[in-house]
């Protein structure tokens, strides 16, 4: 299967993880996990994940958001740097730095969220 990011559900998606509605796009992208197979359904869950746990971190539960980035990153562990039409070797690097960030209760994280996406 091959995902089509500019229309649908998955649009609506990135739309809303753009705007920071992590919340809402998870619901758009789990709409259309609930359809897929192997690899692929493993590959959306963990940006499902990533979103879930973006959403935790503007609710203030870092030990939520820490605990879903963690599982998140260990379900891109087998994917290649590029999947999905999604740079996964940048946003393990970035999701990476988000967790790190979190499990240490550091004060200072990131400035910027992971880029799913980059146009």
């Amino acid at each position: 299967m091959s995902f089509h990011w500019k229309s649908g559900e998955l649009a609506e998606g990135v739309c809303c993880y753009r705007n920071r509605e992590f919340w809402q796009a998870h619901e758009h992208w789990e709409s259309v996990w609930l359809h897929l197979k192997e690899p692929e359904k493993t590959f959306l869950q963990a940006l499902i994940q990533t979103t879930a746990a973006f959403h935790h971190v503007q609710k203030g539960n870092g030990i939520g958001a820490a605990s879903l980035l963690r599982r998140a990153l260990r379900r891109l562990e087998p994917y290649p740097p590029w999947f999905g039409g999604v740079d996964l070797a940048q946003l393990r690097q970035e999701a990476g730095a988000w967790l790190v960030a979190l499990e240490s209760g550091a004060a200072s994280r990131p400035a910027e969220f992971p880029k799913i996406w980059r146009d």
